[in-house]
């Protein structure tokens, strides 16, 4: 699945096109390196989200198409620094 569908579909971010925007940008990283929207995500892969304020690093543990709102957190784990 793309990076930008996955923030999407696990409600890291609101919207798709914003998701882009961010990997556009240069703020989401995947196992260190900095990524572009259609970038592949996988299960195991950390990755890091930036935002204003600091930093999201977490852990894909599932990838799916689709999720309900009180399922989203199993699809990643944050991990601390």
């Amino acid at each position: 699945m793309r990076i930008d569908k996955f923030l999407k579909v696990s409600r890291l971010l609101k919207r798709r096109t914003v998701a882009g925007d961010a990997a556009k940008g240069g703020r989401v990283k995947i196992n260190g390196k900095t990524v572009k929207p259609a970038h592949e995500v996988k299960t195991g892969d950390i990755v890091e989200l930036g935002f204003q304020s600091g930093t999201v690093k977490f852990r894909v543990l599932d990838v799916k198409e689709t999720v309900r709102k009180e399922e989203t957190s199993s699809l990643y784990e944050i991990l601390s620094d």
